[in-house]
């Protein structure tokens, strides 16, 4: 515990703005869950057998666990992350056994009326685990032992949270890719991960539409086509190599191009398989001129091209012969090629119903006909930010995305003027976990990010997900006080 001298320290230091940002947030996410949780005729919202009058509990909770963050000396939790981390481990894995199943997930424990899910709490875990860790002395990211230890730490929380059936809590932990990207990651990596999101959803779109009446299907031939293109752009950026750009352009291109007339004019035939032929040829040829000219990059990019080629035909059996029925159908109404209005796609159909009823100043609180005849699921949960754009409109709705992107500001700010890398890596984990959050959920809500069931912060009802909130931001508050208090 700080003394007196450090605790008035701690309230001088500390950054106010954030802390008046959270209280509003807070204030705001109280009033939409009453509005979500309300039925006519409920007289008394502070009631502790009402939703709302419970949601008083968690936020008072919420205020002492912050209190006491603040009190504790800031380095205790460089000191103590690795313990922290190894505990929440431990009770992750001990999750995965927990008799008790919540709709499908044993994610949750169950410890009388109360119930935790220890995922929330992992993610402050992970993020002071991958701080201690790469401000250590001689940490370099582009070193393989360092980062792959780096990837270890976020993945094993990831595991153990899918071994939960809990997937939407395990994707949460891909944000820390936004803080390596701050540390010195490669853009390669970032790169990456949007040309699989691309693969995967041309593939999908235009799988059973038919190539210019020949037997190649739309979706493969444009998937191929695009590895080729972006082998070739990455030999150009990255080998500094136009000659080897444009042999792989247009050898790779031309073939295909030939091959795609001779189908169409003359005998029809999938052209899948000389697609990836050439693209075999095209790896051949960059394993060849890295052995020729001893450049690691031309290895990377055949390793990139390998890996697209895998990665598509290994989403194409996942979606067709490991996922569930409702998971691919989901998947097909978030891309439009199903209606599922009174399945997969009801949540959101009725989201999109009550924040469109909203109109501009919203229908007033309590006064929400779609929210209080009850037609949106989990709608004090994942699904509140529809309670937002019904009451209040869209510029109730505006107001708190503008209130989050406060909040996101600060917090890149704060980070920014850390003076040690173990401050400024936490407060980019901390960022990234709340802006992924807030861009999943608000999006899930308005139809135009896969429904995979987290939080919306300080908003969504339940103790574990603003304990956890406030776990999180409240540790960097108090590192970021630290900066320039008086040590004793």
């Amino acid at each position: 515990m700080a003394n007196r001298r450090g605790e008035k320290s701690v309230f001088r230091s500390l950054d106010w703005w954030t802390v008046l940002i959270y209280i509003a947030l807070l204030s705001l996410g109280w009033l939409s869950v009453c509005g979500a949780s309300y039925t006519y005729g409920d007289t008394d919202l502070l009631s502790l057998s009402t939703r709302s009058g419970m949601q008083i509990v968690w936020i008072g909770t919420s205020f002492l666990l912050g209190l006491t963050l603040l009190l504790l000396d800031d380095r205790f939790y460089e000191t103590f992350a690795y313990i922290l981390f190894a505990l929440l481990l431990l009770l992750l894995f001990a999750t995965i056994f927990n008799p008790h199943s919540i709709k499908g997930s044993r994610s949750w424990l169950v410890l009388g009326p109360l119930r935790l899910q220890p995922a929330e709490f992992a993610k402050f875990a992970t993020a002071l685990a991958l701080a201690k860790f790469m401000s250590k002395y001689g940490y370099d990211i582009h070193n393989w032992k360092d980062f792959l230890t780096t990837l270890a730490l976020i993945f094993t929380p990831m595991l153990f949270i899918v071994m939960q059936r809990e997937t939407g809590s395990a994707l949460v932990y891909l944000c820390f890719f936004l803080m390596l990207y701050r540390e010195g990651m490669t853009g390669s990596v970032l790169f990456t991960g949007v040309a699989m999101v691309i693969y995967f959803v041309v593939g999908i779109l235009y799988a059973d539409v038919q190539l210019l009446g020949t037997p190649t299907s739309l979706g493969k031939f444009s998937v191929l086509l695009l590895i080729q293109v972006f082998t070739g752009a990455l030999v150009w950026v990255y080998c500094h190599n136009r000659t080897d750009a444009l042999r792989v352009f247009g050898v790779g291109l031309g073939l295909t191009l030939l091959c795609l007339l001779f189908s169409v004019f003359v005998i029809p035939f999938d052209l899948f398989w000389v697609q990836t032929v050439v693209l075999a040829l095209t790896i051949g040829y960059l394993l060849w001129q890295c052995l020729g000219t001893r450049m690691r990059q031309y290895l990377w990019i055949a390793g990139f091209t390998l890996g697209s080629l895998f990665f598509f035909n290994m989403a194409d059996y996942a979606l067709n012969n490991i996922l569930e029925s409702h998971q691919r159908t989901r998947i097909n109404v978030l891309l439009g090629l199903e209606e599922d209005l009174k399945g997969a796609g009801y949540n959101v159909n009725q989201s999109k119903i009550a924040i469109g009823s909203g109109g501009l100043e919203g229908k007033g609180f309590l006064n929400g006909t779609q929210t209080k005849l009850k037609y949106v699921p989990e709608q004090d949960t994942d699904f509140i930010f529809c309670t937002v754009g019904e009451e209040e409109g869209f510029v109730g709705a505006a107001g708190v995305l503008l209130l989050f992107l406060a909040l996101i500001l600060r917090l890149i700010h704060l980070s920014e003027r850390q003076p040690f890398r173990f401050g400024r890596i936490y407060g980019y984990c901390v960022l990234s976990v709340f802006l992924f959050h807030v861009f999943i959920n608000v999006g899930m809500v308005l139809g135009l990010t896969p429904v995979i069931g987290i939080p919306l912060p300080f908003f969504s009802y339940g103790g574990s997900s603003l304990w956890g909130f406030t776990l999180l931001l409240f540790i960097f508050l108090r590192i970021d006080a630290g900066r320039n208090m008086a040590r004793s």
